[in-house]
């Protein structure tokens, strides 16, 4: 089987547009999931395209698991590190101490976690250029 970063990509893209359809229809909690999972698939495709395999859900440990010659900013770590908040909580409410998910996400997450987002997808976009 071939390398699948471009797949990788792909779905990293469209999940990027279902967050932004998400945070114009008001579902913010969604919109912050499909806006980490955006980041995380890209940083597989990443990964993948330098031929090697990334397990796991966390972006910030998936952007530091790049090889040295990657260098990546710890600006762009932390932002992995706020997108990684939105893996759980946004999907059970049992991650919450009271209230369903959607009522403890607003405009300002979902529109700080695509921008996040979009900042991930374009570091990995140049690496791949």
């Amino acid at each position: 089987m071939g390398n699948r970063y471009a797949d990788w990509l792909q779905q990293a893209l469209q999940d990027l547009e279902q967050a932004e359809d998400s945070r114009r229809s008001n579902r913010h909690e969604w919109a912050c999931f499909a806006a980490q999972q955006a980041a995380e698939k890209s940083v597989k495709a990443l990964h993948l395209y330098l031929g090697q395999e990334a397990w796991g859900h966390v972006v910030a440990k998936l952007l530091q698991e790049l090889p040295k010659e990657i260098a990546v900013s710890q600006d762009l770590i932390d932002k992995g590190k706020v997108l990684d908040n939105f893996y759980i909580p946004t999907r059970y409410p049992n991650s919450h101490p009271v209230g369903a998910p959607f009522e403890h996400y607003g405009t300002i997450q979902s529109e700080e976690a695509i921008r996040y987002a979009r900042e991930i997808i374009a570091f990995v976009r140049a690496k791949m250029a």
